[in-house]
């Protein structure tokens, strides 16, 4: 659960009834000149106290413009939780931490109804938010929590609603929900099932840092309080950045390279190679598809260009893709991870058709 005396509220200075000015097709290129400035202000901002994570800020914004959910993996002391809180700040996002534990309950997160008493006697349900109703949610070592709880996190995710007692309340915009876990240790642990994990748009891992980065931290760097860090973007500014992105186009040759290329995972499709077909039991669905696409057209603006180009889908690829694929295991045994069938599924995988598949 939150922790007050941990975790305090991030403030959010943007009014909720802020309006966003109409987007078209004619103006979306114009809102979108400005994004590369905003997003290497924002890694430049929040790398005063998070050292060498520039990819993956970059990744989150992808995300957060994306209307997706990353799923953050990394042994501990590798500054996941600071770097979630820093871009809370930074992108002034309302901001709340839930660290899941085995005893945690879905009511914990979503909220529940308590019976208030008034003056007069009369009796009635008041329903009392759970910290899921904020913009930005930590979720810390979801992997720590039974099935049920999870479930409760990820329908939130997928419907942007939370319904208790037959009550429906729409979640804030914009919403993300960060997840980490440990990769290491299982041992009392609940694994996402494949299904939930295709819930988040993107698997981010956080390794250790190169030895200059280490020196940085041991020096103090990446002490730099999180008050003292400057927003760069408004709750606005992210919706209005949101919706001239859906008008990005992607030519037909770039949604040919993104289909061909999650075919490409799937043992028993025409495309597959045959050391993808011994490596992989089962392949993306064609959700890794879309979100090929929509994540691409996020980079592309943050890259200042206003069209998906197949780069962009190769760049976002491993994110995509890491947590959608199930090895076999001639992979385990041969020590083939994910990252390793994705790399030399981009380099099979030619960016024009060929005809093939």
């Amino acid at each position: 659960m939150p922790d007050p005396d941990i975790d305090p509220p991030l403030p959010n200075h943007v009014e909720e009834d802020a309006t966003v000015m109409p987007v078209t097709p004619e103006n979306a290129a114009d809102i979108l000149a400005t994004l590369p400035a905003k997003v290497e202000a924002i890694q430049q901002e929040v790398g005063q106290c998070v050292v060498g994570q520039q990819e993956n800020t970059a990744a989150i914004l992808y995300a957060l413009l994306s209307y997706g959910h990353c799923l953050i993996e990394g042994v501990p002391g590798l500054a996941k939780t600071l770097l979630v809180r820093a871009l809370a700040r930074v992108l002034d996002l309302d901001f709340k931490r839930i660290q899941f534990t085995p005893d945690l309950m879905p009511p914990d997160i979503t909220g529940t109804d308590i019976l208030q008493e008034e003056e007069s006697g009369h009796r009635e349900f008041e329903f009392i938010k759970g910290p899921i109703f904020t913009q930005m949610l930590l979720a810390d070592e979801i992997n720590r929590t039974p099935p049920k709880t999870q479930a409760a996190l990820l329908e939130a995710m997928q419907e942007r609603t939370v319904t208790v007692s037959g009550r429906t309340d729409q979640l804030p915009e914009p919403f993300l929900v960060l997840a980490t876990q440990n990769p290491i240790e299982q041992e009392g642990t609940y694994p996402l099932p494949e299904a939930q994990l295709d819930r988040f748009l993107f698997q981010l891992e956080v390794g250790y840092p190169s030895l200059e980065e280490e020196k940085q931290i041991v020096a103090g760097h990446s002490f730099t309080p999180l008050q003292g860090l400057r927003p760069q973007l408004s709750r606005r500014d992210i919706l209005l950045y949101r919706d001239a992105i859906e008008h990005i186009p992607a030519s037909a040759n770039v949604i040919d390279y993104a289909a061909r290329l999650v075919r490409a995972t799937r043992p028993s499709s025409d495309g597959a190679s045959t050391s993808v077909a011994r490596w992989i039991r089962w392949g993306a669905s064609p959700r890794a598809s879309q979100n090929l696409i929509l994540a691409g057209r996020a980079r592309a603006a943050a890259h200042g260009r206003f069209n998906v180009a197949c780069e962009d889908v190769k760049a976002i690829a491993p994110m995509v893709l890491r947590h959608r694929i199930i090895r076999s295991f001639h992979a385990d045994a041969e020590g083939q991870s994910a990252d390793d069938i994705i790399q030399q599924l981009l380099a099979e995988i030619p960016q024009a058709a060929t005809g093939r598949g």
